[in-house]
């Protein structure tokens, strides 16, 4: 069940057009979800990191499942598809790709803010 990892790119994190879109442009609104998102985002990946660690299956895929669902929203696009990995290795019972997919998870939200805090302040109010 593994998946094919493609080399790394220089794309950012977040697909800022499209996050903009789904906002109407609203910086305001898209601030507003940026900290939400400063708040919550550390203590689900912390969780994470200490399912994986524990190899608590149930648990990587509750949370890798509401990580999928957050980084959706807000247009991340790859990091919402190795969170979608990772929950995925946790229902089919797979434990030898989480510790892998996890540090790719790490990799690629590890610039993420910044991006999310660029896209906020080039929004129109």
């Amino acid at each position: 069940m593994r998946a094919q990892r493609s080399p790394p790119t220089a794309q950012p994190p977040v697909n800022l057009p499209e996050l903009l879109a789904r906002v109407d442009n609203d910086r305001v609104f898209l601030s507003e979800l940026i900290a939400i998102f400063k708040v919550e985002f550390p203590k689900l990946l912390q969780s994470l990191q200490q399912s994986v660690a524990q190899e608590n299956l149930a648990s990587v895929e509750t949370v890798s499942h509401a990580l999928k669902g957050m980084l959706s929203a807000l247009s991340v696009t790859r990091g919402a598809a190795i969170a979608a990995q990772i929950e995925q290795f946790a229902r089919a019972g797979e434990t030898a790709g989480l510790a892998e997919e996890l540090r790719h998870l790490e990799s690629e939200v590890a610039d993420l803010l910044p991006a999310l805090e660029a896209g906020a302040e080039g929004a129109q109010p």
